[in-house]
C-alpha cells in the first residue's frame, strides 16, 4: 500500500487519477484505526474510485498537552488494517506536522456561526478552530469529491459542514452512523486506553442515552437532564462532564419541545484521564 509522508508527492498521485477522470474519497483520521474508521473507508470505496484516507494528529486541536502525548501513534498497524481493504484503491497520506504547518503550528481563527460554542467548544477551548484548520488544509492537499466524517463527533461534522459552506470548498460532506462496540459503547481510538473493566462498564454510557431517549417521549429535556445527572453522580467508573439535549441544526440547548424540530443527546464523560464522548437522535 502507498503511504505518502509530503503532500507534494500524494498531490503527484491524485493528479493522475484526476487525468484518468477517477472519483476521489477521503477520510482524514488520526489513526490508531478500528472498525468504526474501516466502516468509513469502506462507504467512501462504496461511492468513489479511489480512496485517500490520511492518519495525522493534530497538534492544533488539543487544548491538554498531556492528551496530545499520550494519543496512541500506530501507523504501521493502521496500514496493515487498511490493506485487509485491498492495496488498489486506497492512499495513505501521513504527513509529518512540518508538511502540513509548515513551522508555524497554530490555528486559523474561524465563525461557525455560534455552532463552536456549545458543548465540546465550552469544555476543550480553541479545539474547533484546530479542526478547522487542519481539514480545511486537507482538502486543499487532497481536494477530494467527496469526505467522510462519523456522527459520533456530531458537533465537529456539523462545523466541517459550515466550513465547507463558508468558503465555498468544493467536496460534499457525508456523515456517517456511528459505530459501537457489541456492548454498546461508540467505538474511538481512545477506547484503547481504557482498562477490560472500564470499557465493560462503558456500556452504561449508551445504555443512558438510549434510556434517555425513551424519557423524552413523555418527560421535559430538565427532567431528563437531573436524570442522567443522578445516574453519574455516583458511578464507580465514569464522571460526566456534560450531558446536554439540543436542537440538531443549531446545536443550541433546548428551550421548548416542538415537533418542528430535530433534537439530540449529547454527552461526555472521563474514565479517569480518558474523555469519551457520544450522541443519539432523539425524534
Amino acid at each position: 500500500m502507498q503511504v505518502y509522508k509530503e503532500q507534494k508527492q500524494i498531490k503527484a498521485e491524485l493528479e493522475s487519477f484526476r487525468d484518468e477522470h477517477l472519483s476521489i474519497g477521503f477520510v482524514p483520521t488520526m489513526g490508531a484505526l478500528h472498525e468504526g474508521h474501516l466502516a468509513l473507508v469502506k462507504e467512501a470505496l462504496n461511492q468513489n474510485d479511489k480512496v485517500v484516507v490520511s492518519i495525522f494528529v493534530n497538534p492544533t486541536q488539543f487544548n491538554n498537552a498531556i492528551d496530545l502525548e499520550k494519543y496512541p501513534r500506530t501507523l504501521q498497524d493502521d496500514v496493515a488494517l487498511l490493506q485487509t481493504l485491498g492495496e488498489d484503491r486506497v492512499v495513505v497520506y501521513a504527513p509529518t506536522v512540518e508538511d502540513i504547518y509548515g513551522g508555524h503550528i497554530e490555528s486559523q481563527q474561524f465563525d461557525f456561526d455560534g455552532l463552536e460554542q456549545e458543548m465540546e467548544g465550552k469544555f476543550r477551548p480553541g479545539h474547533f478552530n484546530g479542526v478547522g484548520t487542519v481539514v480545511k488544509r486537507l482538502f486543499e492537499i487532497v481536494a477530494p469529491h467527496k469526505a467522510y466524517f462519523g456522527k459520533k463527533d456530531f458537533q465537529q461534522l456539523a462545523i466541517i459542514k459550515r466550513l465547507v459552506h463558508k468558503y465555498d470548498i468544493p467536496v460534499q460532506i457525508i456523515g456517517c452512523k456511528i459505530q459501537r462496540e457489541p456492548n454498546g459503547l461508540a467505538m474511538s481510538s481512545r477506547n484503547a486506553r481504557l482498562t477490560s473493566e472500564q470499557k465493560k462498564a462503558a456500556s452504561f454510557i449508551y445504555q443512558t442515552l438510549t434510556t434517555a431517549k425513551a424519557q423524552f417521549v413523555t418527560k421535559s429535556a430538565d427532567e431528563v437532564t437531573k436524570w442522567v445527572e443522578q445516574q453519574f453522580s455516583a458511578h464507580e467508573f465514569f464522571e460526566l462532564e456534560y450531558f446536554n439535549i439540543a436542537d440538531q441544526d443549531t446545536l443550541k440547548p433546548i428551550q421548548r419541545k416542538t415537533r418542528q424540530k430535530s433534537y439530540r443527546a449529547f454527552i461526555a464523560v472521563y474514565a479517569d484521564d480518558i474523555r469519551l464522548i457520544d450522541n443519539i437522535g432523539l425524534n
